[in-house]
């Protein structure tokens, strides 16, 4: 008799939204079928529609920060859903209660405030079916911005903390470089290497490959000459 491997506990697909091309990403415990959806930014209807077609039973909504391309569509998710808001840190309600301000500047009248069902803080950890994930706080980018990884899975969803070859954009009112810095060194790094993480925008990487290679966070970046900025990049 061959022993078969278990099934990895947690499954995991990525969503672009908005015209920034946010990864919203739907992910589930594989024993129960239960998924959470992070950072639903716009397209609720396809997202449900693809919850429903794979067999999942939508069971939270989870929030890395406030802003527009990764909130926005969170009202009306619950709304049609019926399932929790979970996140992220209060230091994010001004930009949550800006929301349909900013929708009307870029074009997204559908966007809506909400209340968190919860809100969270460094070392909350989330049920998920048969999953557990570790919550850390992660400001920087944005004061209340917070990460969700899963350890049994060695993976991550940063939203706009870290990106492949980049790390997130600090012009933004109460934004900190140094605190995203620190976050990324303090926060995600003692994760380890292996981990696999989706960013808010773009393509996959993990944490080794970053250390290795990013212009900004590399080991030999951080040794080296104070860091720059990014100049432009995903909000």
């Amino acid at each position: 008799m061959t022993q078969v491997p278990p099934p990895a506990p947690v499954g995991v697909f990525v969503t672009p939204v908005t015209p920034l091309q946010q990864n919203c990403t739907t992910v589930w415990c594989t024993a129960t079928g239960k998924a959470a959806v992070i950072d639903p930014g716009a397209s609720v209807d396809a997202i449900l529609g693809e919850v429903a077609r794979r067999g999942l039973t939508l069971d939270q909504i989870w929030i890395t920060h406030g802003h527009l391309d990764h909130a926005a569509g969170a009202a009306e998710m619950q709304e049609k859903s019926g399932v929790d808001i979970v996140g992220p840190h209060p230091d994010d309600l001004f930009w949550i209660e800006s929301l349909e301000e900013k929708g009307r500047e870029w074009g997204m009248p559908e966007a809506r405030v909400f209340t968190p069902t919860r809100w969270l803080a460094d070392g909350d950890v989330l049920t998920l079916g048969e999953t557990s994930w570790e919550v850390y706080h992660t400001p920087g980018h944005t004061p209340g911005h917070v990460i969700f990884f899963n350890r049994a899975a060695r993976f991550a969803q940063v939203g706009d903390v870290l990106f492949k070859g980049s790390v997130g954009r600090t012009d933004f009112p109460r934004s900190d470089h140094q605190a995203l810095l620190n976050a990324i060194v303090t926060r995600l790094w003692p994760l380890g290497d292996d981990v696999t993480f989706v960013p808010g925008h773009g393509p996959v990487s993990t944490f080794g490959a970053e250390r290795r290679t990013n212009p900004f966070v590399s080991d030999q970046a951080l040794r080296g000459a104070p860091l720059a900025r990014p100049a432009s990049g995903p909000s």
